[in-house]
C-alpha cells in the first residue's frame, strides 16, 4: 500500500508507528508545512518521502490521512480529494458541521472520521452486553488540565486554546458525544451551555454541558479544560444495576450487584483496531459506520447546535 499523510503531529506519529506495527508491505508518504517540530529519527525511519509542496506528490495513494489542524480540514479535503479515494480525518471533522459536503458526497470516495473510543474495550462491552431499553439515564464526564495535555508545549500557543483553530472543549472533546451516538443514536432535543469560566489563558470554550432527551432515557454531558484531576467516565443507571465505566483505567463496576470487570487495554490497541476497521471499509469488508455526514451531524451538536438532521 501507498499511504499519505497530510501533517504529522502527535496523533499522526502514533498513527504511522502503528500502520508500520500492522503492515510490513507499506509505503508512507508525509507532507507537512516545514514549520513544524523536526521529526524524530524514529518517525523518519518510518517514512518514505517527506514533501513541502502539493505539486511534489507523484503517486496516486490508496490511503490519505488528514491529520493537520481542524480549521483546515476542508480546504484539505478539497485541494487532496483527487489523489485518492479513501481518506481517514481525524476528528473534529470540522469547524462548525455546517459546511458544504456535497462535493464529496456527489464522488464513490470513502470518507471515515476518526471515533477511536469506539473501539476500546468498555465501550464495545458497554455496546455488547447492555439492553439500552432497561436504561433511564446515562451520565457522562471528561474532565481534564489542559495545560497538561502535551509535554513540554505551552497550551497557549496549541489549537486548543484558539477557537479560530478548531479549539474549544466543546468539540476538542468530541469522543463523548460520538461514543454516545454509538451505543444510542442521535437524541430527539438537546440543551448546551457552552462557555469560558476558567482562568486559562485561552480564548476557547473551556466548559461544555448537555443534556439530551432520547425517548426512554435522558444522557447528561460534562466536558472542561480545567479539572486537575484526569475524568472519563460514564454511569449508566438502569433498572437493576448502576454502572460506573472508567474510559481511563478501562475497567467496569456494577455497584449494585457489586460485579467488576477490568480489561487488558491501552490506547495503541484501540487505535489499532480503528486502524484495521478503516482498511477493512476500504477494502469493502464492512460498512463505513462514521462518513462525513453522521460526523458533521455529531459536531453540530456538540457546537451546541439544534439543527440535529442530515
Amino acid at each position: 500500500m501507498n499511504i499519505l499523510f497530510i501533517g504529522i503531529g502527535s496523533i499522526a506519529e502514533r498513527h504511522i508507528r502503528n500502520i508500520r506495527s500492522l503492515f510490513s508491505d507499506v509505503n508512507i508518504d508525509v507532507i507537512r508545512s516545514g514549520r513544524g517540530k523536526k521529526l524524530s529519527t524514529t518517525i523518519e525511519q518510518l517514512i518514505k518521502n517527506v514533501y513541502t509542496d502539493i505539486k511534489e506528490i507523484q503517486a496516486y495513494y490508496d490511503a490519505v490521512f488528514i491529520t493537520n489542524p481542524t480549521d483546515i480540514h476542508y480546504e484539505t479535503l478539497l485541494k487532496y480529494h483527487e489523489y485518492s479515494d479513501a481518506f481517514f480525518i481525524e476528528k473534529p471533522v470540522f469547524i462548525s458541521g455546517l459546511e458544504d459536503i456535497t462535493p464529496f458526497i456527489s464522488k464513490n470516495n470513502i470518507y471515515y472520521v476518526a471515533s477511536p473510543l469506539r473501539y476500546s474495550k468498555v465501550v464495545q462491552y458497554v455496546k455488547n452486553e447492555i439492553d439500552f431499553s432497561k436504561v433511564y439515564s446515562i451520565r457522562s464526564i471528561s474532565s481534564s488540565y489542559l495545560p497538561e495535555w502535551r509535554n513540554g508545549i505551552d497550551y497557549r500557543n496549541t489549537y486548543s486554546a484558539h477557537k479560530n483553530m478548531g479549539g474549544g472543549v466543546s468539540i476538542d472533546l468530541i469522543h463523548e458525544w460520538d461514543y454516545m451516538q454509538y451505543l444510542v443514536g442521535f437524541p430527539h432535543t438537546v440543551h448546551s451551555l457552552i462557555c469560558r469560566k476558567s482562568d486559562l489563558e485561552i480564548d476557547s470554550d473551556d466548559i461544555a454541558v448537555y443534556i439530551a432527551e432520547y425517548e426512554n432515557m435522558v444522557v447528561e454531558i460534562h466536558l472542561d479544560y480545567f479539572g486537575r484531576y484526569p475524568l472519563r467516565k460514564m454511569e449508566i443507571f438502569t433498572q437493576k444495576d448502576t454502572i460506573s465505566v472508567d474510559l481511563i483505567d478501562q475497567s467496569i463496576q456494577f455497584l449494585h450487584s457489586n460485579k467488576a470487570i477490568k480489561f487488558p487495554d491501552n490506547r495503541d490497541l484501540y487505535q489499532m483496531d480503528e486502524l484495521k476497521h478503516f482498511f477493512d471499509i476500504i477494502a469493502g469488508n464492512v460498512q463505513n459506520d462514521n462518513g462525513l455526514e453522521e460526523a458533521c451531524r455529531v459536531l453540530r451538536i456538540a457546537r451546541g447546535m439544534q439543527i440535529l438532521q442530515c
